[in-house]
């Protein structure tokens, strides 16, 4: 137990219990617990393995390295279409997690051995990230714009790209990207 983490875990929230006993199954995992994103994350030599996390009808574990799980029983989550390696494990209760704690720990240490052998996920690169053509002018009408995406992380890229292509409208895409022109030239990140 990290009493960095206690603060997560002593919020009255909805899923109060069910965070602790999710937090009782980690704990038996032997990972160690840190306070990542504001929420539990538990971790193997510094590598992020699996975190608990909670939203308006479900609390759920988030792993990593979801993808690379075995998933035998199908109950894994994609977020969205957008997340390429996590993978969430959602629960509705406390009753529904003791119900499922063995499945739950078999997932956990599925997770942990994924990391213990050092399995990466295959991500999609940016490039293979559909770009707007209303940003594709806009890079080619300012060079020092091109030069400053280019210049971003791959991750950075990849949410602009994302942000700006979620748009239906050529009219909202072109003042998405007219709205963040100054943040890419800062080098700054969409959430930054």
């Amino acid at each position: 137990m990290n009493p960095k983490v206690d603060r997560f875990f002593d919020k009255d929230t909805p899923w109060k219990e069910a965070f602790a006993e999710l937090r009782e199954l980690a704990l038996d995992s032997g990972l160690t617990e840190e306070l990542k994103w504001g929420h539990p994350c538990y971790t193997l030599k510094g590598k992020n393995v699996f975190l608990i996390h909670g939203f308006k009808d479900y609390c759920a574990l988030l792993f990593h390295k979801g993808v690379l799980l075995k998933d035998k029983e199908h109950l894994l989550v994609q977020q969205t279409e957008h997340v390429q390696g996590g993978r969430q494990l959602r629960f509705t209760g406390l009753k529904e997690i003791k119900h499922k704690a063995r499945t739950i720990k078999a997932y956990m240490r599925e997770a942990a051995e994924v990391e213990r052998q050092g399995l990466k996920v295959q991500m999609k690169k940016t490039e293979e990230f559909a770009m707007p053509p209303e940003f594709k002018q806009a890079l080619k009408e300012m060079p020092g714009l091109k030069k400053a995406f280019t210049a971003l992380t791959p991750g950075r890229q990849r949410g602009y790209l994302l942000h700006f292509g979620s748009a239906k409208q050529a009219t909202t895409r072109l003042a998405r990207i007219e709205k963040h022109v100054d943040r890419i030239l800062e080098g700054k990140g969409l959430d930054d």
